[in-house]
């Protein structure tokens, strides 16, 4: 059975990221969206308290915490800024965890230690130009010569793609036969034959970078595998498993966001005479945003405690996201009505949250390819 009951380091870990999203990502926010300015310092900080690396073991540069706590701290930044919750997501979950999980010792020592303290910044890298949901439709290649791979293709929407050290990519290693073999590598930035593309100009998350990526006979160490050849795909899919419990949890911190603003706009602004909070149409959105929230957060909770206890938690993962986002969409969309006008300028910070929240409906598999996936676990 889940305990709701926090532990006194889980709540300290919520009042720190709390504390953090209040004093350092809030001051600047409106301005890192309008400009696309990368929350460097904020980053750096987040490296010091142990945030870009929570479910790392401490022998490796990490924090040892469970998921439960990193989804706290997600929520919480997410509240503030879904962009730069997004990059500690990305860092988290699609890098840390698998060098984590598929590294050898060596791999973890060399890259692990210096990205989870936040000392360096990860990417990761499945999608190209053809291949979107259908991940598997890839045409990147790595080609085994001697004692290196020769990779060569293009990758796009790469989130911390300009800014970041490390990736982790995935490339077809085996055409024949008509089976697409896919592995997994540790790309270092600084190895040859890698171009970085434009940033590009999005609707949100725009204090987050996301660019293609272009590879040109970029010779990368065989020792830099992961796993086995042709571990690829099991990597990439037991991976976005988990990273989409932190994609949820970013859609419950923008959709309780939403719904903060929503409250205090509404006990403030008169209409006919009286507070707006007083109409009837006005409590039921807000009992809507208010019920549909923490539904989302119980979803996402019961998605951490399996990974925590080891259990499959693939349809509840998928779950907890298509539900999330479809929640932070809506809350959104209300807290602008709510609003009315003043909702629909950049000034009172409510019209970013609808432009941002669209992205949890799509990044790290569509709100269709979770119900492909909850389907299938039902039904089987």
């Amino acid at each position: 059975m889940i305990n709701f009951n926090l532990t006194e380091e889980q709540i300290m870990v919520q009042k720190t990221a709390l504390d953090f999203a209040k004093n350092s990502l809030e001051p600047g926010v409106i301005e890192r969206d309008e400009k696309s300015l990368f929350p460097k310092e904020q980053i750096r900080e987040m490296g010091e308290l142990g945030f870009m690396g929570m479910m790392v073991p401490e022998k490796w540069g990490g924090s040892g915490m469970d998921t439960l706590s990193f989804v706290l701290a997600i929520e919480e930044i997410a509240s503030v800024e879904l962009a730069t919750s997004t990059i500690m997501s990305v860092n988290n979950s699609l890098v840390c965890q698998v060098l984590d999980d598929w590294g050898t010792d060596f791999q973890k020592n060399k890259y692990l230690k210096n990205l989870s303290r936040g000392i360096k910044l990860g990417a990761y890298s499945l999608s190209e130009p053809q291949s979107g949901s259908d991940a598997s439709n890839m045409k990147t290649t790595a080609e085994k010569v001697g004692n290196s791979f020769i990779i060569n293709g293009v990758k796009n929407w790469v989130t911390n793609g300009q800014t970041s050290d490390i990736i982790i990519l995935f490339c077809l290693t085996n055409k024949s036969s008509g089976s697409n073999e896919i592995s997994a590598f540790i790309v270092d930035k600084q190895f040859e034959g890698i171009s970085v593309g434009k940033k590009e100009d999005k609707l949100g998350l725009r204090a987050s970078d996301t660019c293609e990526l272009y590879f040109e006979n970029c010779k990368v160490p065989a020792e830099n595998l992961l796993g086995s050849l042709g571990d690829g795909f099991k990597i990439a899919m037991k991976t976005l498993g988990g990273g989409r419990i932190g994609i949820a949890s970013q859609a419950v911190g923008l959709s309780r966001s939403a719904l903060e603003k929503a409250i205090k706009y509404s006990k403030e602004r008169e209409q006919f005479g009286k507070k707006i909070s007083e109409f009837g149409s006005i409590k039921n959105k807000i009992a809507e945003m208010a019920m549909n929230t923490e539904a989302a957060r119980l979803l996402v909770w019961k998605a951490a405690h399996l990974k925590d206890n080891n259990k499959n938690f693939n349809k509840e993962s998928s779950m907890a996201k298509l539900f999330s986002s479809k929640t932070a969409m809506s809350s959104a969309s209300e807290c602008v009505q709510i609003h009315g006008g003043y909702g629909y300028i950049q000034e009172y910070g409510v019209e970013r949250l609808m432009r941002d929240a669209k992205i949890t409906e799509i990044y790290e598999g569509t709100s269709e390819i979770q119900r492909l996936v909850i389907s299938r676990e039902v039904i089987k």
